[in-house]
């Protein structure tokens, strides 16, 4: 399956050499991927390691732009390594390559929870050559243009973000919640849903891009975090205060009003921008069914899903939030609202979900 914003090859990339370090305990495998990195002339292997000890041991020395790290392998393995290498690379991001990272496999659900900035399947043994090599070194492109990382994103204990004074546009309460992400988005939402007040009952509409196949799995982590009910949204349902819906990974989820109730419309008809599920189809029909009640929240994510339900939204007095570029993994989606004048506040994700609670009676003014 495709994934939902393809990466294309920029001929105006920057010129860096980004440093690439590959984890992995099958030396035939380091060899070809050495071979598939070496053939960019923006890429350069600094290190090829066998076991995560091997990672860390440099990481203390030496400095990386992107982690090819796999996950099954003797003695710590990628899973278990993943914070240590995140705090030890400290600016460098990482890809989980690994078998286990298949469409559906919890293992790429739990990296991403973790902090790994991406995941991809290893192909067999005959495999590795022509479209994955391809694919591999677009992946490692986008993640190694991207500004370095920011010590804060990696700070699981890092104090909760004071929000600034903003002025918030409207004095309803808050009807419905849109949230939108792409790479990065996993942790970003897991923040954002920790600080939310639980006195918020509105309900939670959720894309995230990745393939329909993880969509079950990531819903039962998401239950985990929080005492809300999670669906995957299917066509039909009823919209409740309290519950989470997360669209599938190959229909945009969008809700329509029918009579005194909000229904769940999945649709699945190409959108501008390339990418299903889109949130671009959610906002605008959160713009539509709860007007100035409605409101986005714009988390990491490479691209611009987004930006026209976000213009949408704001039109009819809705009121949309996107993470700030310092805690994001990629500040391409709430980059490109905030850039165009649609965000009311740029704030990490907690300062986002201490903000909604404003919108409370009696805490509407800042």
């Amino acid at each position: 399956m495709a994934r939902p914003q393809p990466l294309i090859s920029d001929p105006a990339r920057s010129t860096r050499t980004i440093r690439v370090m590959l984890v992995d305990d099958s030396l035939v495998v380091r060899s070809i991927l050495e071979r598939i990195v070496d053939q960019h002339p923006a890429l350069k292997i600094c290190a090829s390691v066998a076991s995560a000890h091997d990672a860390l041991a440099y990481l203390a020395c030496e400095s990386v732009d992107v982690v090819i790290l796999d996950i099954e392998m003797p003695g710590m393995n990628g899973i278990d390594a993943l914070p240590h290498i995140l705090e030890r690379a400290a600016k460098a991001r990482v890809l989980i390559l690994s078998s286990n990272c298949v469409e559906g496999g919890p293992a790429a659900i739990e990296a991403l929870s973790l902090g790994a900035s991406d995941t991809l399947a290893k192909p067999g043994r005959g495999s590795f050559s022509g479209r994955f090599a391809e694919v591999l070194t677009e992946r490692i492109l986008a993640l190694g243009d991207q500004p370095p990382l920011p010590a804060t994103v990696r700070s699981v204990q890092r104090p909760v973000s004071v929000p600034v004074a903003v002025v918030i546009e409207t004095d309803q309460p808050i009807e419905c919640i849109a949230v939108a992400a792409s790479t990065g988005g996993i942790p970003a939402f897991a923040n954002f849903l920790a600080h939310l007040d639980p006195r918020i009952t509105a309900p939670i509409l959720l894309t995230q891009h990745l393939p329909d196949a993880f969509m079950e799995f990531y819903a039962k982590q998401i239950a985990t975090m929080t005492n809300r009910q999670v669906h995957v949204a299917e066509a039909g349902m009823a919209v409740e205060r309290g519950h989470i819906y997360l669209a599938p990974g190959d229909a945009h989820l969008m809700v329509v009003a029918n009579g005194s109730r909000r229904d769940i419309l999945l649709d699945r008809h190409p959108v501008e921008n390339g990418c299903c599920p889109s949130a671009d189809p959610m906002i605008g029909a959160v713009a539509d069914v709860y007007g100035r009640r409605g409101v986005a929240v714009i988390l990491s994510g490479m691209g611009r899903d987004g930006v026209l339900g976000a213009a949408r939204l704001k039109s009819v007095g809705g009121t949309i939030f996107a993470q700030a570029p310092e805690s994001c993994v990629v500040w391409g989606m709430p980059g490109a609202v905030a850039k165009a004048g649609l965000a009311v506040a740029t704030l990490d994700p907690d300062a986002i979900a201490l903000m909604l609670g404003r919108f409370l009676p009696g805490r509407r003014k800042p």
